[in-house]
């Protein structure tokens, strides 16, 4: 059935984590924070988050600063390989780089994460059959907010690679009916202060 409603799909890779990813640093709970902030008086429909406590943590955290919204833990907003890639469907020149990363990739992971990929997709995408818009927002991890963006700019699958969010960073996905998916915001840390930006990003990427 094709969707009468826009979705806003507001995408956050979790807070800053410990060493041991057992949860949030100081700096990650208060990046959550602010960015639970700046999220106030969007209407959610829910909070959709990862099992992992560094992602569950952080969807507290910015629940804290909303108003009676859901939170809804769910391995789809998990952290997984979403794609692997065979080697000629990768540039030349990057081919071996991306090979050797994902060679790290356990075989659970290779066996389920594209799977959940395909269900974050059909989840989380797409406008939506309602009579409002609707706004949903996903705290997750690094990959899964590269594979949807991804998604919204009709890029090769194996175009997630290479794409980086920062801890806390917003970006945000309009899809509405009949119209081919919008990339808003990308990576936006106006919400945090200049020592809480840019931590779990490429520190060569930084600008």
């Amino acid at each position: 059935m094709t969707g009468t409603a826009t979705r806003y799909l507001y995408l956050v890779r979790h807070g800053e984590a410990l060493p041991d990813e057992s949860g949030l640093t100081e700096a990650g709970r208060r990046q959550a924070t602010l960015l639970g902030r700046r999220l106030r008086g969007i209407p959610f429909t829910a909070v959709h988050h990862g099992p992992l406590p560094r992602a569950e943590q952080t969807a507290r955290l910015i629940a804290d600063q909303l108003k009676d919204v859901p939170l809804n833990a769910s391995q789809v907003a998990g952290d997984y390989v979403p794609y692997l890639p065979e080697k000629d469907e990768l540039p030349p020149e990057s081919a071996d780089f991306y090979l050797r990363f994902l060679a790290g990739a356990g075989a659970e992971e290779r066996a389920h994460g594209p799977a959940l990929a395909r269900q974050a997709l059909a989840l989380f995408t797409g406008a939506v059959t309602a009579e409002e818009d609707r706004h949903d927002l996903v705290v997750t991890h690094n990959f899964l907010v590269a594979w949807l963006v991804r998604d919204a700019l009709h890029a090769p699958k194996w175009r997630w690679l290479g794409l980086n969010h920062a801890n806390a960073a917003l970006t945000v996905i309009r899809y509405a009916p009949g119209r081919p998916a919008t990339l808003l915001v990308s990576n936006d840390m106006r919400h945090l202060p200049s020592e809480l930006r840019w931590t779990g990003f490429p520190a060569e990427q930084h600008v």
